[in-house]
């Protein structure tokens, strides 16, 4: 990632934080075998005698779209409470191979990490089970396709990893490119799940922040074969 194509992605920009658009396939901080990830890029938006922005939240590698950047520690220690809180309002649209039962509903499922025997803790997998922690997920069916997926706008209440795509798969529709929770593992890069939108207000003293990210290449056939008309 160079200078420019970064700059190109940032949706809002003010004295306490940037909204980038993280493009999918792109870690955004190292772990495991990864070295390659957004945190190396991040001095391309600090200014040349200050600290670069650093991530106020995480997302999958494979998601894409609306990711938060504090400028400042003031900034990082709020956005903590806030998503601490539920005041940072995200909105998600996926489309999945399948289509829920209802037009919308809440997924109310406890999740937990789960290493597997023997394994390294690189090795682990996310589960519905009743001992996990509380995860809610509200959805809406936007639009469905003729070949039986369907386009969801997502809002979690809760932060759980993996929370969308794993409450998506409990239900039945596994979303689009799904590497590791749909019927099949398929290769990681093409998720069909996008960040895309978020909405939050630092203090009464600041005026509220609201960006939203464009739909990413890879799920523009997609999501245009549930109806989508574009931007």
């Amino acid at each position: 990632m160079t200078p420019d194509s970064l700059r190109a992605r940032v949706l809002h920009q003010d004295e306490l934080c940037f909204v980038i658009d993280k493009p999918a396939g792109l870690a955004v901080h190292k772990a495991g075998r990864i070295t390659d990830h957004l945190e190396l890029y991040l001095p391309f938006l600090g200014e040349p005698d200050g600290e670069p922005p650093k991530l106020a939240h995480r997302l999958d590698r494979d998601t894409a779209g609306c990711l938060i950047l504090g400028r400042t520690p003031w900034a990082l220690k709020r956005f903590g409470q806030m998503f601490a809180a539920g005041h940072v309002e995200k909105t998600y649209w996926a489309v999945a191979d399948g289509t829920p039962e209802e037009e919308s509903g809440t997924i109310d499922l406890p999740l937990l990490k789960r290493i597997e025997p023997g394994a390294s803790r690189s090795s682990w997998t996310i589960l519905p089970d009743p001992a996990g922690q509380p995860a809610v997920t509200d959805y809406r069916v936007l639009g469905t396709s003729a070949d039986g997926r369907s386009w969801l706008e997502l809002r979690p209440r809760t932060g759980r990893t993996h929370q969308i795509r794993v409450h998506c798969a409990a239900i039945g529709c596994p979303l689009v490119g799904e590497p590791f929770y749909g019927p099949e593992r398929l290769p990681p890069g093409n998720l069909h799940l996008l960040a895309r939108s978020v909405a939050f207000r630092m203090a009464f003293e600041y005026a509220p922040v609201g960006a939203v990210a464009p739909a990413p290449a890879h799920m523009r056939d997609a999501l245009s074969a549930c109806g989508w008309q574009g931007e």
